[in-house]
């Protein structure tokens, strides 16, 4: 039975396989451990501010998916707090058997209970099996987004 927890330090190399296991984070992200000290500062810091949820999904003592929530206030939509989903990976192995879509639907749960009026995510432009699975659970592309490289 696959749970879903907040990830501890102890699931970090887990997440980042996971993270550079595909054609985008193979060439950004560095899986070698130990561990790149960034990963460790980005987790302390995700960890300590309850805004942020870094979660994993486990299937016995494997993690085998995690995904990010950061819940956002804002003044517009009169003041509606939304959830900003992330950094969804399910491990290589045990893709294309629904885990994906236990995962939003539970970070869905979890913005709905964190009183969030709306639950926005974003993905590369060339993904397009991605585009297809979060418009299948009812996401529509409605916004163009943009990001600069610092």
């Amino acid at each position: 039975m696959i749970e879903f927890r907040r990830a501890q330090a102890s699931d970090l190399p887990d997440v980042v396989v996971m993270l550079a296991d595909d054609p985008l984070g193979a060439g950004r992200e560095d899986a070698s451990v130990p561990l790149a000290r960034g990963y460790v500062e980005a987790f302390n810091a995700i960890d300590a501010d309850p805004n942020q949820l870094l979660v994993v999904a486990v299937d016995g003592a494997e993690v085998i998916g995690t995904l990010q929530v950061s819940f956002l206030a804002g003044l517009s939509h009169k003041g509606a707090w939304r959830g900003q989903i992330e950094a969804v990976r399910v491990a290589g192995h045990r893709r294309s058997g629904g885990i994906g879509r236990q995962m939003i639907e539970w970070a869905i749960a979890q913005c709905r209970a964190r009183g969030c009026n709306l639950v926005q995510l974003t993905t590369d432009r060339s993904r397009a099996d991605a585009h297809r699975f979060y418009e299948n659970l009812g996401f529509t592309g409605s916004h163009l987004g943009y990001k600069k490289t610092l």
